[in-house]
């Protein structure tokens, strides 16, 4: 089954919590803070896997949740860190928030992406021994971690797109030129799904792929509509097969052109290039030959006249595709192996956030670590609470306010807490 777009969840595992811990030794009396660290969370991260052509894995699954860190334990032990939780999909496979915005485009074998990156683990109380704290009683909780919905959608990975009419003897075409095996029936809409097939050349191979026919209006969703079109953005070369064999085959190619046209200006601009098929039941009306040909020289664009059905005319084709393929590759960038991309602000400073005024006495307070750091104290816990506003003390926190207009007895909000303000 051929699934292209998925909807999903993915939620990165939460981090483990820090350990409030005091050495229990014998003969040692005064055992110092001795709590570990909380593990790490695990992370959702896509990978492109190169055999994979589908999404229909994520049509029977659509929750994806990393194993959360453990905690930390006395004696200073560190929780040990969840693994991440990787997620197979196929080259070409965009990576979309619920708004439709593109986070990531998974092009190549190598490209990796942190969907939702896993909560730190919190800090255990001996890493706040210090000389004002000496015996700390409190520890961290873990990190809560990222968590979102997102659309994925698939558009092939292929040199060379092949579109026109119902029947117009696409699928008869990839069937002769690569090793693919479409289904082919002399009734239209014979293609339910995208083919691919790879054409080996002299010195080099190239993926071209079949369309599901187009009919006039299908930009809006008439007969397979424009569910298929995203799937010769890629196409870097535009081949747009006619059959001869119908009355005015010139009309159906502007026909074809328009739909890509409403559907996407940039397809109509791509280079293009028109193969008349089924040449072997036209044999005696080489004016209607000649009258196209001259039609598509007058636009510049290249005409072949073949019969995919005997073979006659391919080696040109081929021959002319496999050069125009080869230019297109050249003016493309070559592609460099991605690193890993996580999303969000992982490294920002403490003193890295923003006030803005969501009402009148309501202040929020926004910063990846400034939110972390409030989300994973002990709120219960009044020394916890003392090392927090001493941390906002150092950066500051009380002068800022104050300067975006912030009075005594007002609301602050940092993440899903909410504090009075009182600068004295």
């Amino acid at each position: 089954m051929f699934i292209d777009e998925a909807r999903i969840f993915v939620k990165g595992g939460n981090g483990g919590n820090g350990a409030a811990s005091f050495r229990r030794e014998k003969h040692v009396p005064r055992g110092g803070p001795d709590g570990g660290n909380g593990g790490y969370g695990g992370n959702i991260i896509f990978e492109v896997d190169e055999g994979l052509k589908t999404l229909l894995d994520f049509k029977y699954k659509r929750k994806y949740e990393a194993p959360r860190g453990m905690r930390g334990q006395g004696s200073l032990k560190n929780g040990k860190s969840g693994p991440d939780l990787i997620l197979k999909v196929p080259a070409g496979t965009l990576i979309k928030d619920d708004k439709g915005n593109v986070l990531f485009d998974l092009m190549a074998k190598g490209q990796r992406f942190v969907a939702a990156a896993g909560g730190h683990g919190g800090k255990g109380n001996a890493y706040f021994a210090s000389a004002r704290y000496k015996a700390p009683t409190f520890a961290q909780k873990g990190e809560p971690a990222e968590e979102r919905w997102l659309v994925l959608e698939l558009k092939l990975l292929a040199d060379v797109g092949i579109v026109g009419l119902p029947n117009a003897g696409k699928s008869t075409f990839i069937s002769v030129v690569s090793a693919a095996r479409p289904k082919i029936a002399d009734y239209p809409f014979t293609t339910l799904v995208p083919n691919l097939g790879v054409v080996q050349g002299d010195d080099f191979s190239y993926v071209v792929a079949d369309i599901p026919g187009l009919i006039k209006g299908a930009h809006k969703g008439a007969g397979l509509g424009d569910i298929f079109l995203r799937h010769i953005d890629r196409a870097g070369l535009i081949l747009h097969m006619l059959d001869l064999s119908r009355e005015n085959p010139v009309e159906d190619f502007e026909t074809v052109e328009n739909e890509l046209s409403l559907y996407s200006e940039d397809l109509a601009k791509r280079s293009k290039l028109v193969v008349g098929n089924k040449i072997d039941v036209l044999l005696k009306e080489e004016q209607k030959i000649e009258k196209m040909r001259n039609y598509f020289e007058k636009r510049e664009i290249p005409f072949f006249v073949i019969s995919a059905a005997t073979k006659k005319g391919l080696k040109p084709l081929l021959r002319f595709l496999g050069q125009q393929v080869q230019e297109i590759r050249k003016k493309q960038a070559v592609f460099k192996e991605e690193p890993v991309v996580t999303y969000g602000l992982s490294n920002q400073k403490l003193s890295d956030f923003e006030i803005t005024k969501e009402a009148e006495g309501i202040f929020r307070v926004s910063g990846k670590a400034i939110e972390r750091l409030v989300v994973m104290t002990e709120t219960d816990n009044s020394e916890a609470l003392h090392y927090l506003h001493n941390q906002f003390k150092a950066i500051r926190l009380d002068q800022r306010l104050h300067k975006a207009g912030a009075k005594d007895g007002d609301t602050v909000k940092i993440s899903s807490y909410e504090f009075v303000f009182e600068p004295n």
